[in-house]
């Protein structure tokens, strides 16, 4: 006979999921920021730095152009899990059109399942890019609803705690103030490429001398190359900056470019490469994992295919002896950092625009987003249900609703004093709304938009 008071209670199922483009900088894509940022209007070395034309700023190319996005999953309990990312409006046309079937009505603790389904559907158009790194975010928003509903942290769910506390190092513009903050490591952006020729050459070494004066002969010096480089002149790079010590040299060559980073290896064994960020899914870490060519592994969780996938890869690293160190990502990373033990320190990416002072990673968007101090995080700051984020209400979140149904440019006129009817589509409903065009101004519902 079945004894029904000890039979496992019903899991809240999917509801809705809703996305939003957040009105207002820094809200998910690292570089949608204001101009004269660090990030963007500083000299970098980028794949573009070849075109004269785009060396000054980082937007000329274009690479803010896809911006942030924001989504909420909604449990049929009214519990409501979210996260961001980068993506803007395309990434809201992914989740509505596609990505949506598989999770209405599934159970959110089927985050393998879900991951697969949506990895997999998209496989022809996506496998890297824009379409992982929406899966990530829809991913990393299971697992705050997940959280939410349990009433335990993320980092509990994934293996508890390893680390009680948490270093950190800074990327930044200057890694004096990174120094001066506490941090115990400080990153800088490479200023001149390859096609800048001996005299770009020349000022990168002149760069990373004056930097490493400013920091003196023991503070940690890291340079993010940002897939610039490739394989002869690192090489010459390395050997000019040889006495100035430099930690590692991030992300030199493409992506996809793993002999080249064998290459390196066998060139420069005195050197530690990192790179990862740009990289997406278990199948783009594997080679990078199994030559062993790459001495920090540095995924992004917001662009690898969110926690779920990152676990993964994650667990292919420890084989291989590997540390693991995210790129940014604010308290998506924390959790999974403090959780496993090949993680021995994280990146804090500078959001001040002169890197001088320590700032939230998501701009306004939350209330209580936990940040490092002194370069140092506690465990207890991320001891609240699922991610621990909490929205801000001043935060001006505009629903894809809007973006992906757009009322007509112009007033369509059938003699009824301009009024026209459009079907907006919110959530699995379509409801009908009277809209009355004024110009630029819509009324929807007897709500001016």
């Amino acid at each position: 006979m079945v004894d029904d008071t000890k039979s496992v209670r019903r899991f809240p199922r999917i509801k809705e999921i809703r996305t939003f483009i957040p009105s207002g900088p820094g809200m998910g894509d690292y570089h949608d920021v204001e101009r004269g940022h660090w990030l963007i209007d500083d000299k970098f070395s980028t794949p573009m730095s070849k075109y004269p034309d785009y060396r000054k700023s980082r937007v000329d190319w274009g690479i803010n152009v896809l911006g942030s996005f924001f989504v909420e999953i909604e449990a049929d309990d009214g519990t409501v899990g979210f996260a961001t990312g980068f993506g803007g409006p395309p990434a809201c046309w992914l989740v509505k059109n596609h990505f949506e079937r598989f999770l209405i009505g599934a159970d959110p603790r089927n985050t393998n399942k879900l991951w697969d389904q949506m990895f997999k559907s998209s496989m022809y158009y996506g496998r890297k890019g824009l379409p992982v790194a929406v899966i990530s975010v829809i991913d990393l928003a299971l697992w705050d609803l997940l959280g939410k509903i349990r009433n335990e942290p993320v980092y509990q769910m994934i293996g508890g705690c390893v680390l009680d506390k948490l270093k950190f190092y800074c990327t930044g513009c200057d890694p004096a103030a990174a120094k001066e903050l506490g941090f115990w490591g400080g990153k800088v952006p490479l200023p001149y490429g390859p096609d800048e020729g001996h005299e770009g050459l020349k000022l990168n070494v002149e760069f990373l001398r004056k930097h490493r004066e400013a920091v003196g002969p023991d503070f940690p010096l890291m340079v993010d190359c940002w897939m610039s480089l490739n394989v002869p002149y690192l090489i010459d790079l390395v050997n000019a900056t040889r006495d100035l010590n430099i930690n590692w040299w991030e992300e030199t060559l493409h992506p996809d470019d793993y002999d080249g980073y064998a290459q390196l290896k066998r060139a420069l064994p005195f050197i530690k490469l990192t790179t990862g960020e740009h990289e997406y899914t278990k199948y783009g870490f594997r080679k990078l994992i199994e030559g062993r060519n790459v001495d920090i592994l540095q995924p992004d969780v917001m662009w690898v295919g969110g926690l779920t996938e990152l676990l993964r890869v994650n667990a292919q690293a420890q084989a291989y002896d590997i540390p693991v160190v995210p790129h940014a990502s604010g308290p998506y990373s924390y959790h999974f950092m403090f959780s496993q033990p090949n993680t021995p320190f994280q990146e804090y990416l500078a959001s001040s625009p002169d890197s001088k002072t320590i700032l939230p990673v998501f701009g306004n968007l939350f209330v209580n987003e936990p940040m490092p101090h002194g370069g140092y995080m506690d465990i207890s700051a991320l001891d609240k249900p699922g991610f621990g984020l909490e929205l801000n209400p001043a935060a001006n979140l505009i629903p894809a609703d809007f973006i992906l149904t757009p009322a007509p440019a112009k007033p369509l006129s059938n003699g009824t004093n301009g009024h026209v009817q459009k079907s907006i589509t919110n959530g699995k409903s379509a409801e009908l709304a009277h809209i009355e065009l004024n110009g630029n101004a819509a009324v929807i519902n007897g709500h001016a938009k």
